[in-house]
């Protein structure tokens, strides 16, 4: 509408680079009617201009980028560039002529990196193009054509990335036939999209959002999620979750060839979400290349053409790692999903657990190499680089992989497996259902199980390690659930109670995440098992050393709570025992003896009371409320409930503060009625891991808060009435 001339004259002043004008141009170009022939060439004058600012925002410090202005992209989105293009795109398919409109591959790439540049350096156009649904199920379509895959798709990403509505799956047009038509390498491409689409929004900070916050959102959202729906899509895809095995197990030498590769690296080139790892690969590329290129000098120049043009060894590598990556993460979002059941045995099926056992040494937990790949601007042990995140995701694959089913035992192989037999005929106890109904053929092979490869590299690693934390939390999840003698003494004979207390005592460790996995790992390897107390008592064989462990738990009642709750249970069961040798440990081990005075029981219980409130409790903290519900659940079974309860309203006297312990205890049973008594799954976890049936731990929540204040059992005869404080409703705010 704005004359050329104007355009003209004010476009030096304004620094406009010619944009509006070529925009003008490119509008005439693409009218309904029109072939797009000249379009292109007016596009290859602007891309350059937008190019140059999104490499400078990509390669600048991010800073610095955000602060700085990009020009070009803005008079580009200004003069409704980025609206001329999505027309351009789209207008194939709202032609309803018979003779349908073709443009070229080379063009649709153009105005998906012109698209794709504005979206990096102008701020609000990628929320602008996410919030046109019609556009982002389009660019769905052009996945099927190989030459625009990757420009697409990492449009897309972007997209989505910044939607407020989480795309739902069934809304792509054929996608059962769009995914059948990918290549391996695609296939690993999409699951980088995928992973926005089957991710819970905020799944981040979980376990920071309170409980309260969770149940009334659960209230609102009665029906399973866009997430959940999208899960249960891609399910119904014929051969997806076998195709995933298939690439998250296939080794180094398996990947297409050479030639494809270089290909999409050059594309990938251009795609600048990917320059800083290219900037990478092509350092090692070049170094690996001008190596072998002097090697032989003295060849004719064509013998080092050819080598130039050999992919080399760690750049294939890294290229697998980054595919795999993201293959993982979907497979393990899947595994925590509701079909969750369904996952696993299709899992087991594709022999996804043996795959990558054979992949453990050469890839997953492979040595680094003196110039081992590193991102741009990162050191080999932050935890951005891809060799750590595949680590990081592997073990998080294997703990949901393991958390309370069946199928765990799949990560041992079959001499293993017959190890935990044997120790079960041992000890005259009966196998365990699980292990026997294991099929052979889905375990792991070689000489040793996964279970066994994450031990050992577990002993290795450095103190400060970042893994450490998911390691102990992968093995642990192999331990929970009922608990199995059998598992424990596997991983006992392994070393690991030994190689954890040295953690938590020699090395004395102060990340507060590594000493929760750890206790929590110690409570799992130790509960019920007279063996393990035996042998802690043995490597903490000092007052020095107990009291240093001491320490260690009493620093965070939070993360040891569950160790608490594991050697109270323990303590419980052994005294009720009429073995001579459960009666030698008893007399003889620290811990148990520590545990046994009843001094050391309330104090526990009062400081575990103490540090959580309703408004406070989540998913992290909730243990601690169930920690002193089964203090009191054991009291009550020796018929010393009243007891306990007399000793909190003494400590509250002691500490000058009447009724606030107790007051803050009836509110907090109050909530676990209301959050336990309408979940399934939760109220079986705590049955299995305490071995104290449901209706108990319900009978002795609802004895404590009976409003009779006769009753020696309920809480309110213990709080004097001028500091009873039990009826405020408690609700989100």
């Amino acid at each position: 509408m704005i004359t050329e001339a104007l355009l003209k004259e004010r476009d030096k002043q304004a620094k406009w680079n010619g944009i509006p004008l070529l925009l003008q141009k490119l509008y005439e170009q693409s009218h309904p009617n029109s072939d797009f022939s000249q379009c292109q060439s007016i596009l290859k004058e602007i891309s350059p201009l937008l190019s140059m600012e999104a490499m400078a925002f990509v390669t600048e410090d991010r800073k610095a980028a955000q602060e700085s202005t990009f020009p070009n992209t803005y008079t580009f989105d200004l003069f409704g560039g980025v609206d001329l293009l999505v027309e351009i795109l789209m207008r194939p398919t709202l032609i309803t002529q018979k003779k349908k409109q073709k443009i070229s591959d080379d063009l649709i790439k153009d105005c998906l990196s012109i698209l794709y540049n504005t979206c990096i350096c102008t701020e609000g156009v990628t929320r602008r193009l996410a919030e046109r649904n019609d556009f982002v199920l389009f660019l769905f379509t052009l996945m099927t054509n190989k030459k625009t895959f990757l420009q697409t798709a990492t449009l897309i990403e972007d997209i989505l990335g910044v939607k407020k509505e989480m795309i739902q799956l069934d809304d792509i047009p054929n996608l059962s036939s769009l995914v059948s038509s990918f290549d391996q390498q695609q296939l690993a491409n999409f699951c980088r999209i995928l992973a926005v689409t089957i991710s819970e929004l905020d799944t981040g900070s979980d376990d920071k959002h309170t409980l309260l916050a969770k149940n009334a959102q659960q209230k609102k959202n009665l029906g399973p999620s866009r997430a959940e729906i999208n899960q249960a899509t891609l399910l119904n895809i014929p051969g997806f979750i076998e195709r995933l095995c298939k690439l998250a197990t296939r080794k180094v030498s398996e990947t297409t060839g050479t030639s494809s590769f270089l290909q999409e690296l050059e594309e990938w080139y251009t795609w600048l979400d990917n320059a800083l790892v290219l900037d990478a690969l092509m350092r090692v590329a070049n170094e690996e290349a001008e190596q072998s290129s002097t090697e032989s000098s003295d060849e004719s120049g064509l013998a080092n053409t050819s080598t130039r043009t050999q992919l080399p060894q760690s750049m294939k590598i890294m290229h697998e790692i980054m595919y795999k990556l993201e293959v993982l993460y979907v497979l393990c979002v899947l595994l925590m999903g509701r079909q969750r059941n369904q996952v696993h045995k299709m899992i087991a099926e594709f022999k996804l657990i043996p795959g990558l056992n054979n992949l453990f040494d050469k890839l997953i937990w492979r040595k680094h190499s003196a110039s081992a790949l590193v991102l741009h601007g990162h050191n080999q042990n932050c935890d951005c680089s891809p060799d750590i995140t595949l680590k990081i995701q592997f073990l998080r694959l294997l703990q949901s992989f393991s958390d309370h089913h069946e199928n765990k035992y799949l990560l041992l192989n079959s001499q293993e497996l017959n190890e935990l037999s044997a120790i079960s005929h041992k000890a005259n106890i009966p196998e365990v259902d699980a292990v026997v109904n294991t099929d052979r053929s889905l375990v792991c092979d070689g000489k040793r199980g996964l279970l066994t490869r994450l031990l050992q590299v577990m002993k290795k690693e450095p103190a400060e390690s970042s893994f450490r934390f998911w390691q102990a939390r992968a093995v642990e999840s192999f331990l929970r659930g009922t608990t199995s003698y059998a598992d424990q003494m596997f991983l006992l004979k392994r070393g690991l109670l030994e190689h954890i207390l040295y953690c938590i005592v020699d090395s004395e460790c102060k990340s507060r995440d590594v000493l929760q996995s750890y206790f929590d790992l110690l409570g799992e390897l130790m509960k019920f098992n007279i063996d393990a107390f035996k042998r802690f008592n043995k490597y903490i064989n000092t007052d020095e050393k107990f009291q240093t462990f001491l320490n260690q738990i009493n620093s965070s009642l939070v993360d040891s709570n569950m160790l608490v709750r594991c050697i109270t249970l323990s303590l419980d069961r052994f005294e009720n025992q009429s073995d001579a040798k459960v009666a030698e440990v008893l007399s003889e081990c620290r811990l148990l003896s520590y545990m046994s005075q009843m001094s050391m029981r309330m104090s526990f219980l009062f400081r575990l009371i103490n540090i959580i409130h309703v408004q406070t409790l989540t998913q992290e903290n909730v243990s601690c409320l169930n920690t002193s519900l089964v203090i009191l659940m054991l009291a009550r079974r020796k018929e010393k409930l009243p007891f306990y309860l007399r000793t909190l309203q003494q400590m509250e006297y002691t500490e000058k503060y009447p009724g606030f312990i107790l007051n803050n205890f009836h509110s907090l049973l109050r909530f676990w009625q209301q959050h336990y008594l309408n979940k399934d799954k939760d109220s079986t976890c705590l049955e299995n891991s305490s071995c104290i049936s449901f209706t108990y731990w319900k009978e002795t929540v609802s004895i404590l808060l009976s409003p009779d204040r006769t009753s020696p059992c309920a809480i309110v005869s213990y709080i004097d009435e001028a500091y009873m404080d039990i009826d405020r409703d408690f609700s989100e705010e």
